[in-house]
């Protein structure tokens, strides 16, 4: 993993046009992603949040009557279920990009989002919410609401087993999935059965010992933290935060749905992550919570081909089977 630090752009979002130009220059210079020939991909343009724009979405769907399971033969009850007239239902994932709330959109990131559509046997719909600070909280996490809603009201359209929907991201894409399983609960959406929150950023409060501590590792550090709420909220936004847009200020999660969170050791978002696994544990939130030492923020996706990261990805995805594959 030392390697692959020597390497690796610095980040730096406090000239965000930059910062975005560096993410696509990225992109451009390494091989085209050829998702697999197992999955269909389309994309679409849904309804949004009341009065705002429609949102873009992407469904990934794996070909085939059934999902696979380890061993290659199709599922039986606990995998692809039968809908109404004989078409097979698979679990569904609404799948949150990445970025800080300001970088990052859903073709960067289709390795993981096809990866777990892949993996798990899953219908995945990736949403193209909008970025701050163009569009401040509450329009990034209302389009991902409105995502699911609409995923869940055209569940047999998708293919999708309505009860066994789940919601996920990655870094901000982890905490505006934590924010989306709470508006679910509070405004009586879908019902979620797993959210999977992956080194997820949840506390705008930047008080926690690595956030502190941690101001120049990789890809993400305090003074990006810094910059990445102030897009989110408004610069000098005061203390009264929305647990939608910050989940760890919320001070009631009972009644959420069984959670896997991941944290990395040298990454400002560790402490915040395995607060809200603990959190989640403390109100009765079946919860699983992966610490990986060694690690950095985004090493999972930045370290590829080395055996942590590799282990990252696998057991992420191995988490995300079990909980839909019931």
């Amino acid at each position: 993993m030392a390697a692959v630090v020597e390497v690796l752009p610095v980040l730096d979002i406090s000239d965000l046009a930059a910062a975005r130009a560096q993410m696509l220059q990225m992109r451009e210079a390494m091989p085209a992603f050829e998702p697999p020939a197992s999955l269909d991909i389309t994309k679409r343009s849904i309804p949004g949040p009341a009065g705002d724009p429609d949102v873009e979405i992407t469904v990934i769907r794996p070909r085939g009557a059934a999902a696979e399971g380890p061993g290659g033969a199709a599922e039986g009850p606990g995998g692809a279920a039968e809908g109404p007239g004989g078409a097979a239902e698979r679990p569904g994932l609404l799948w949150i990009h990445g970025g800080g709330f300001v970088l990052g959109d859903v073709e960067g990131d289709m390795p993981v989002a096809a990866g777990l559509a892949e993996g798990a046997g899953a219908v995945v719909v990736s949403v193209e919410y909008r970025l701050a600070p163009e569009h401040p909280f509450p329009a990034p996490v209302e389009d991902c609401y409105a995502a699911l809603t609409w995923t869940a009201e055209h569940a047999a359209e998708l293919g999708i087993d309505p009860g066994r929907l789940a919601v996920g991201g990655l870094s901000a894409g982890g905490g505006l999935a934590a924010a989306v399983a709470l508006m679910a609960r509070d405004r009586g959406g879908p019902a979620l059965c797993f959210q999977l929150l992956d080194i997820p950023e949840v506390d705008d409060r930047l008080s926690t010992p690595s956030m502190k501590q941690f101001t120049d590792t990789p890809l993400w550090h305090h003074p990006n933290a810094i910059l990445s709420w102030e897009a989110y909220l408004g610069p000098g936004h005061n203390g009264d935060t929305s647990p939608y847009a910050a989940p760890a200020r919320a001070t009631d999660l009972s009644g959420l749905p069984p959670a896997y969170v991941v944290t990395c050791e040298f990454d400002p978002l560790r402490d915040e992550g395995i607060e809200y696994a603990q959190r989640l544990m403390q109100a009765g939130v079946p919860t699983e919570l992966h610490h990986f030492p060694g690690t950095f923020h985004g090493s999972s996706g930045a370290g590829a081909g080395t055996a942590i990261s590799e282990r990252m990805v696998a057991e992420r995805t191995e988490a995300l089977r079990r909980a839909l594959h019931k």
